[in-house]
């Protein structure tokens, strides 16, 4: 099978629906934002020291595999995700909260190069969630709470990141 069909030559693409639309329209953009957040994924789990944080590496894989099913729900497969995935993500959180110390300030997205790469999830999760509610669809209330959990998630991961690898965390100065 050939990678290439040549039916985006003009800019158009197919909805899971068979609906051709823009490749600009903003459910592309949202669905491309989620590939996108999954590719820097790719990135974190590569920097990350597995051997420190085993549990992390398998957490992270379990997301990039709900981001296939986000962007597959985005361009219109009947595929949902599920409340039992929002409290897996908050789960997560807690657990690594528990262990960290409490915040006082803010911080800056710094550290080591798996901490930052999560900072960056972060901030692409956040654009993620600002695309699927530019196009929101009702039907969305899983999604996009999951989306905002999951920013969450990342912002906890990159401090706890630090914390288990001994990286001071740097404070906003005004």
């Amino acid at each position: 099978m050939k990678i290439y069909t040549k039916t985006g030559d003009k800019g158009q693409t197919s909805l899971a629906n068979g609906q051709r639309v823009s490749k600009t329209d903003e459910r592309i953009e949202a669905y491309g934002t989620a590939d996108e957040l999954n590719s820097f994924l790719g990135l974190l789990c590569a920097a990350l020291n597995t051997e420190t944080l085993p549990e992390t590496a398998q957490q992270l894989y379990w997301i990039q595999n709900r981001l296939f099913d986000l962007g597959a729900c985005l361009a219109g497969a009947s595929l949902a995700l599920q409340s039992e995935d929002i409290a897996q993500l908050e789960q997560w959180i807690d657990v690594m909260q528990e262990k960290l110390p409490q915040l006082k300030a803010f911080i800056l997205p710094a550290g080591n190069e798996a901490t930052c790469r999560a900072h960056v999830c972060r901030t692409v999760t956040r654009r993620l969630e600002r695309k699927m509610l530019a196009c929101c669809n009702n039907n969305w209330t899983n999604e996009l709470t999951f989306v905002n959990r999951l920013s969450d998630y990342f912002f906890v991961l990159a401090r706890y990141i630090a914390f288990c690898e001994n990286v001071s965390e740097l404070t906003w100065k005004k």
